[in-house]
């Protein structure tokens, strides 16, 4: 029933981009059309097909300059191929509109066309411009929370990081400013709560820089981390060698105990692409021992899909995953999937605290439209 529900999501998906890409290339060529008469069709589309391909192929085993051009090519075009089918479909209602109204006529002027064409082409562009901008920021978001009458005394400050995808384009450059953001803060941990790579190791550009980038990270306590779906596969046994070499800690439905002060443990992503070989513990209360439960208990899980399965056995629970989206309208999507897809949560004062952050990287498009990069600042105290 399983592979039946995933293969009818597959082919939904696989319609909807079909019938995007139809209707995307179909109203540019007729405006191209209006600019260039003369216009070669079978070029025309050629070139689209490349382009509505390049993301697919990018996925086979191909040598890595080409893999890394047509993987730059794609996540481009992904971008600008959303706000393509946005802005060309707004135009095209404002058209139907008009002509109910009878202020456009039947059949349409080709000044008209033109100036649709145009003005959804030059606010795509605009928007991915923007979007461009948007991702190469990093930001800081705080949180206050309190989490009760636990043994914890002073005020910790966590920081926490997910989503960085590195390996894709601009994330190994990003990273030097979220390493700088987060020593910033002077942090006690640092928590990175999944997605540290985007599927392997191999695709770096300069492995030691990114693992002394990870070890200059300043904390009282040290860097932990959980898995998120992009870190499994083959290539996961030289991720978890690679963040040992960098001094950060994995934890793997695994818990640490951290200077008698609190507990800081990690859970394995339940949906890691290319497998693990590593089974997800189903009971967390079975993986702290009773006499530890009295300390202040904060889990890294990167899917926030999954925070009902904590009850009361976690005072804070820290997640990435969603993105917030990364791009408008996506957002609104995310937002209806899950219970928090975004900043803080909590059920009701007996209930851990969830706080979902937008990941301080990108997956696919290097842009961001109606979410930011960024770090998240907790300020935990008790009683």
């Amino acid at each position: 029933m399983r592979f039946f529900t995933g293969s009818v999501t597959v082919l939904i998906v696989i319609a909807v981009l079909v019938g995007m890409n139809f209707y995307i290339a179909r109203n540019v060529y007729r405006w191209l059309m209006l600019v260039f008469p003369g216009i070669s069709f079978r070029a025309y589309i050629v070139v689209y097909l490349l382009l509505a391909v390049s993301l697919v192929v990018g996925f086979m085993p191909l040598p890595a300059l080409i893999k890394s051009a047509i993987s730059l090519v794609s996540s481009y075009w992904m971008g600008l191929s959303i706000y393509l089918f946005l802005f060309l479909f707004a135009s095209d209602v404002v058209i139907l509109l008009g002509k109910l109204v009878h202020i456009i006529p039947s059949p349409i002027p080709s000044d008209v066309m033109f100036f649709k064409g145009l003005a959804a082409c030059a606010l795509a562009a605009g928007v991915l411009c923007y979007g461009l901008y948007n991702a190469n920021q990093v930001r800081f978001t705080s949180y206050d929370i309190s989490i009760g009458a636990k043994e914890m005394q002073d005020e910790l400050k966590i920081i926490l990081i997910s989503d960085l995808h590195l390996g894709s384009h601009n994330a190994e450059r990003n990273l030097v400013k979220v390493i700088e953001g987060v020593n910033s803060l002077e942090p006690d941990v640092v928590c990175i709560a999944g997605d540290i790579f985007n599927d392997a190791i191999d695709t770096l550009a300069d492995p030691e820089r990114v693992m002394n980038l990870f070890k200059s990270i300043e904390t009282v306590y040290g860097v932990y981390a959980s898995i998120g779906n992009h870190d499994g596969g083959r290539k996961f046994d030289e991720i978890a060698e690679f963040l040992a070499k960098s001094g950060v800690k994995l934890l793997l439905d695994e818990y640490e105990t951290i200077d008698g002060r609190f507990i800081v443990a990690g859970r394995v992503d339940r949906s890691p692409i290319g497998g693990l070989g590593i089974s997800r513990s189903e009971d967390f209360a079975a993986i702290l021992p009773p006499q530890e439960k009295s300390l202040p208990v904060i889990v890294m899980d990167h899917n926030p899909a999954h925070i009902d399965e904590y009850g009361s056995e976690a005072d804070l629970i820290v997640a990435g995953h969603t993105h917030r989206g990364q791009l408008f309208p996506v957002n609104l999507i995310t937002n209806a999937m899950y219970n928090v897809h975004y900043g803080h949560y909590q059920k009701d004062t007996n209930s851990s605290h969830v706080i979902v952050t937008s990941g301080a990287g990108t997956w696919g498009p290097p842009i961001r439209v109606g979410s930011k990069n960024e770090i998240v600042c907790i300020l935990v105290a008790c009683g």
